[in-house]
């Protein structure tokens, strides 16, 4: 399970009064203390994430993607997937922002192997299905959960734009969100059998441009996980993507996911 933030420094969340639940998570879990967004803008950092591939130099692409991705791999392993997007308007929802919701964080809502296929397309689901699947015990082998941008630290908790209220307020906010909804999954009998949780942000601020995108902070949290474990390797989102489907027993990983650096020191 893959949950994603955005826009914030490493030295910006860790250690932060604001988020007081995010810290506790890395203290009682693994954090990754060198690990670095691919790129600004943000759109190519989720496609990293997904296809091993930037896709794009921007946030205002707009295409249909058909490169491998995760869900062409997943599909034909057999296994379940969902993004899990807060706001979405709809089941299958493909169209453009209605915000809170803004579509380019949602790198599913671009793949041909989700759009062109009547049944994938339904895996793009509301975060409000989340919980509802937690409950029920059938929450899928993969998910991508997408916090809308007053939940994700980059607007401000009114909706409002991010210059409008100070940063800690936005960190505020994903924080507790964090809490609320990601606190019962870590207690969730399913879970705990072998589940993985990465907490991960996009990119660090646009005036972090070190190795692309800036150093980040990246949590690794789970049953399997080394409790209380700092690693001090060099990371980027490909080694993400590739620890997603390799944790599922899949041998085929798109784009640099293929040859990036394993991340097998996070595990017992």
């Amino acid at each position: 399970m893959i949950v994603i933030f955005e826009n914030q420094d490493y030295a910006t969340v860790i250690g932060s009064p604001a988020m007081p639940y995010f810290n506790r998570l890395a203290s009682r879990f693994a954090l990754a203390t060198n690990f670095f967004a691919n790129t600004h803008p943000s759109q190519p950092n989720y496609f990293m994430l997904t296809t091993g591939q930037l896709i794009s130099d921007s946030d205002s692409f707009v295409g249909v993607v058909d490169v491998d991705n995760v869900v062409r791999q997943l599909v034909k392993a057999g296994k379940t997937w969902k993004s899990y997007a807060e706001s979405l308007p709809s089941v299958g929802y493909i169209g453009g922002d209605v915000l809170p919701y803004v579509k380019r964080h949602n790198p599913f809502a671009y793949f041909s192997d989700v759009i062109n296929n009547p049944l994938q397309i339904q895996n793009l689901v509301p975060f409000s299905q989340f919980q509802l699947d937690m409950a029920a015990g059938q929450l899928p082998n993969y998910s991508f959960i997408i916090p809308n941008q007053v939940h994700n630290a980059h607007d401000c908790p009114d909706g409002s734009a991010a210059e409008n209220c100070p940063n800690a307020v936005k960190l505020a906010a994903a924080d507790d969100w964090l809490r609320v909804h990601i606190d019962p999954l870590l207690a969730n009998p399913q879970f705990q059998q072998s589940g993985l949780l990465i907490v991960t942000w996009d990119e660090a601020s646009f005036s972090d441009t070190a190795h692309g995108g800036g150093r980040i902070a990246v949590i690794l949290a789970g049953p399997k996980v080394r409790s209380g474990f700092q690693s001090i390797t060099f990371y980027q989102h490909e080694s993400v993507l590739r620890l997603s489907l390799e944790a599922l027993g899949l041998t085929s990983i798109p784009g640099a996911g293929a040859t990036a650096p394993v991340m097998d020191e996070f595990f017992q």
